[in-house]
């Protein structure tokens, strides 16, 4: 409450007066407790207010009613347990007193009518219990093994839960698009290993492929931004900074409002299902993310996002002599973050500090966010008991590219003994397939990405895929089962590479098809 009415206020002090205030308790009777609602103590019969029920009780020893010979008998039958503070109340009273009760435990709650049965399922209490989850990714040697077991077991254990259901209308405008994923991913109390579904809605997709739609949308807005209006900007961007170097944004109002701990359950929620992963992240801020010392993190200049603060501090570096100019630039930035002056004797420190606080100091409650975020999912536990998984899971942006070799060593080809419903003969197989391994030679990095993302959903790269020449008009993709169709009707390799890239560059627009 004083939070909410004292917005930008950095200090408040509460300073009452012991002298003239009465430090006994009130009585039950006091005006001051007309307007709270009040309960009926089944042992004395009194109406208690709700925020003391919990206390008198404790200290209600009168089980007397109407006299001293008659003993009030309490149908236990009509007692039930609060599941948030485990006592017992009377059935007439328990739902006014669950919601007082979450209420003074911080915790955010929705009337009842408009309560969805989903919700009511993710707020945790004594009746539900977790399953433990295997930790034979523990033993695992290989770190790609450890990280695919670690989410694989996870999932088994939540796997007969009900699902999550995740949706957005391709209809819309993209920041309504948009709001539909921050919306989603800002529920509270969600139990992230649960299936999941996913809905475009004026899409007739359906399948895991329209999942990995998702899951690719999320960590690209991440790296991107999201095409929404906040704080007088019509492009978001929750990461700054050049790529591989990117940290997170020093905006006010995204940590307000919870927007790092929406960007670490994406990342959890990504990695649980096996998705794409953040890439680009600079190193200084994953070692302070998994709990190291911001002194001992190795910055450069090139994780300062804001380039005329990267080009004060890069005046400190080396030993040339500064203009006054310089000087002055330096002197402000120095009394601006509470550093002394610059010296003859203190130019490297200075350097040092002014650098670390540039890229560390001043979004680290942007880091602490972003790891609460993460700890809602199991990649927390996974990466700070494996840490040799963190280089995996958080990667630097030239790992994203997809390599050559790799791709057309997965890839199964149109063999003669395929049989098709459109009896493509197999000189037509031969020379488009011979168009696609001309195209993945030759292609650029960022269009064999976007290729893949075309071929499956999403940018990872799986265990195999599949190739179909068919009788139709523009390549199609059944990403469900990383089978691309390309219609045999490609006489030339210009108007095959022309038709591939119009179709990879719509991986952002939905599919078309079932």
């Amino acid at each position: 409450m004083l939070k909410s009415v004292t917005r930008g206020v950095k200090c408040l002090f509460i300073a009452p007066i012991q002298e003239e205030l009465s430090t006994n308790p009130l009585p039950l009777t006091d005006e001051a407790f007309s307007k709270m609602p009040k309960a009926t103590c089944q042992k004395c019969g009194v109406a208690i207010p709700l925020p003391l029920l919990t206390e008198h009780i404790k200290t209600c020893n009168v089980i007397d009613v109407d006299s001293d010979d008659t003993v009030a008998n309490v149908d236990t039958a009509d007692m039930q347990e609060c599941p948030i503070c485990t006592n017992a109340f009377c059935a007439d009273v328990i739902e006014v007193h669950a919601s007082s009760c979450v209420a003074s435990a911080g915790k955010e709650v929705m009337p009842e009518s408009i309560v969805t049965q989903e919700e009511q399922e993710a707020v945790p209490g004594p009746s539900r219990t977790i399953a433990p989850v295997p930790d034979g990714w523990l033993t695992v040697t290989d770190p790609t093994k450890a990280i695919s077991e670690c989410a694989d077991s996870f999932l088994r254990v939540h796997e007969m839960e009900s699902p999550l259901l995740l949706s957005m209308d391709i209809r819309k405008s993209l920041a309504e698009q948009d709001m539909a994923l921050i919306s989603f991913y800002k529920r509270p109390n969600l139990e992230w290993g649960r299936p999941l579904n996913c809905q475009l809605e004026g899409d007739p997709a359906i399948g895991h492929g329209v999942n990995r739609f998702f899951f690719s949308t999320c960590m690209e807005k991440l790296r991107s931004g999201f095409c929404i209006n906040f704080a007088n900007s019509n492009h978001t961007r929750l990461f700054d900074g050049e790529p591989g170097h990117l940290v997170p944004s020093a905006s006010h109002f995204l940590v307000e409002s919870d927007m790092f701990m929406v960007a670490g359950r994406m990342i959890g929620h990504s990695f649980l299902h096996g998705g794409p992963c953040l890439q680009g992240l600079s190193r200084a801020v994953v070692h302070v993310l998994m709990g190291g010392s911001p002194e001992t993190a190795t910055v450069t200049l090139e994780d300062c996002p804001d380039l005329d603060i990267r080009g004060t501090i890069s005046l400190l570096e080396g030993g040339s002599m500064l203009s006054e100019k310089d000087k002055q630039s330096v002197q402000e930035l120095t009394y601006a973050w509470d550093l002394p002056p610059l010296t003859e004797n203190n130019r490297r420190w200075l350097f040092d500090k002014l650098l670390i606080h540039a890229v560390i100091g001043r979004v680290m409650r942007q880091i602490k966010q972003l790891r609460r975020g993460l700890k809602e999912t199991p990649l927390w536990t996974l990466a700070t008991q494996r840490p040799d998984t963190v280089a995996l899971l958080f990667p630097p942006e030239t790992t994203g590219n997809i390599s050559t070799g790799v791709l057309l060593q997965r890839i199964t080809w149109p063999c003669e003994e395929d049989s098709d419903d459109d009896d493509c003969s197999v000189e037509t197989r031969c020379r488009v397939s011979s168009y696609l391994l001309q195209f993945i030679t030759n292609a650029k990095p960022t269009e064999l990405t976007s290729l893949v993302k075309f071929w499956t959903g999403w940018e990872v790269l799986p265990p195999s895929l599949s190739v179909q020449v068919i009788n139709g008009r523009h390549p199609t993709a059944s990403t469900c089962f990383e089978t691309i169709r390309i219609p045999g009707h490609y006489k030339d390799y210009t108007s095959f590479k022309n038709d591939i890239l119009s179709c990879i560059c719509t991986c952002q627009t939905g599919f078309g098809l079932v």
